[in-house]
């Protein structure tokens, strides 16, 4: 199959966004180990903390914006993953594995807006092996429904020996 010069051209310049060749390599390279949940959890203010249930705010910062200016997809799984799992902790268990995130994206966060996370970690289902959070992300000011996520985690059990 013959290809075209546009089409190259789009192969090229998907290639060097997947590789993060030039500039922003040289930028990735700089960042320490482990930094990503400290780039996504920066500026959350946790309002609320209960067996079961946690609430915390935050403003969109400039770093979790995707190129459309609004909040990153990949923020908001990570926020329902990370948070889903604190409110798993709050009831006793010990954390483990994620088994499945599930994220529907409602509406879009725009810089500076503040969002409410309310991880209603209704604990679902906490049980000897599983556990489900559930989480909603809203604008603080509207209560208009950003991402309602779940995830599900497999429990670590603690050693017999």
């Amino acid at each position: 199959m013959k290809k075209e010069g546009n089409e190259e051209t789009s192969m090229e310049s998907v290639k060097k966004f997947l590789e993060k060749e030039g500039e922003m390599a040289i930028t990735m390279d700089g960042l320490p180990e482990r930094f990503f949940e400290p780039f996504i959890m920066k500026g959350i203010q946790v309002d609320l903390l209960e067996p079961g249930r946690i609430v915390c705010s935050f403003k969109v910062p400039p770093r979790l914006l995707n190129g459309g200016n609004f909040m990153h997809g990949g923020a908001t799984a990570t926020l329902v993953d990370l948070i889903g799992s604190a409110a798993i902790l709050t009831v006793g268990t010990p954390t483990g594995v994620s088994v499945e995130i599930n994220v529907s994206y409602l509406d879009s966060a725009y810089p500076g807006e503040e969002v409410e996370v309310e991880v209603e970690a209704k604990a679902l289902r906490v049980g000897k092996v599983v556990g489900v959070a559930s989480v909603e992300l809203s604008k603080k000011k509207t209560s208009k429904i950003i991402a309602q996520g779940s995830h599900t985690k497999y429990l670590a059990l603690a050693s017999k020996l």
